[in-house]
């Protein structure tokens, strides 16, 4: 059995497709539904079962979880990078994945875990090393910690450990996320909407709409996940970017043209943002190449496309 957190969610239920296009199935998944609109990532996924995040803890903690595991793809955190709550945040992110390591660990199991690009904080250099890692909110900090705790580990672990840095992840089943979805997901409802879509004004020495990140289409993602699976000697935490940052104009241009219509708009600056925003992201994926993963990533244009196909299709259908 393959074990999915946050099961539900955005990259995980992508995980499960992606599982089930290997022709896996034995899938337990994990979540917590109190947003039942997430449903509607599983219903089309071919999973073995279904448990409450709360409940599968408790089971881990006091030894009744008796199932025979093969690998855990652990997603399942508060991903908010605007809660501020610390103990909620490090009870959720940081406590929640040391006990699943550790069930790992002692069960001889793949634990392939989410990180995240925001452990860079503001800074320029986005290689995996201590020396370029300032989080800058709590989100990031319990990824951050997390990680620090798995690379005291890393050099005794008898069984796959992998830390993944998610770039901005962008693709189908994000719906639910709200504010937090993609900003291809919101320019694409914005010109459904009213044909404008809006961008920030520029900000750190960038001009309106040019801040750049490493957007990286869901697809590429769970490749590169699949990929380790398939490959359990390699172990330690990786960026999982493109390598190549690109401008929100161009996400914007890309949503544009798929709809063949609109504008862009530059809306002022938040300021409730300022000092807590990455304007620029590009993952150094130089430790990522070396493990001999040697795919291509989707461009900017190129996922865009796709995301829009399949996000505005769906939409089609259902509205016939």
């Amino acid at each position: 059995m393959i074990i999915v957190t946050g099961g539900a969610g955005f990259i995980g239920s992508n995980i499960i497709k992606g599982l089930n296009k290997q022709g896996i199935d034995d899938i337990l998944v994990v979540d917590n539904l109190a947003n039942g609109v997430k449903f509607t990532n599983l219903a089309d996924c071919a999973i073995a079962d279904y448990r409450d995040k709360l409940d599968f803890i408790a089971a881990l903690k006091n030894g009744t979880f008796k199932a025979k595991v093969s690998a855990v793809f652990h997603l399942g955190a508060c991903s908010s990078t605007t809660e501020w709550d610390g103990r909620y945040i490090m009870h959720n992110n940081y406590d929640y994945s040391k006990t699943l390591l550790h069930f790992c660990l002692q069960q001889n199991v793949a634990f392939l875990y989410a990180s995240s690009a925001s452990v860079y904080g503001d800074g320029t250099v986005f290689k995996e090393d201590l020396r370029h890692e300032k989080p800058i909110n709590m989100y990031a900090y319990s990824k951050f910690q997390f990680d620090q705790y798995v690379r005291r580990l890393l050099p005794s672990v008898g069984s796959q450990v992998v830390g993944f840095r998610y770039f901005n992840v962008y693709g189908a089943r994000e719906q639910h996320k709200g504010t937090m979805a993609s900003v291809a997901f919101h320019f694409n409802q914005q010109v459904k909407e009213s044909g404008v879509v809006r961008l920030f004004q520029g900000c750190d020495g960038y001009g309106d709409g040019e801040q750049q990140r490493d957007f990286v289409y869901v697809a590429d993602a769970v490749a590169v996940n699949v990929w380790f699976l398939q490959h359990p000697e390699k172990s330690g935490i990786f960026n999982l970017g493109t390598g190549q940052a690109q401008s929100f104009n161009e996400v914007a241009r890309a949503v544009l043209a798929w709809h063949g219509r609109g504008k862009i708009e530059y809306i002022p600056f938040p300021a409730h943002l300022m000092g807590r925003y990455q304007s620029f992201t590009q993952a150094d994926i130089r430790a990522l190449r070396a493990t001999g993963y040697d795919q291509p990533f989707h461009s900017v244009a190129q996922g865009v496309k796709s995301y829009l196909d399949i996000l505005n299709g769906q939409v089609m259908a259902q509205t016939r």
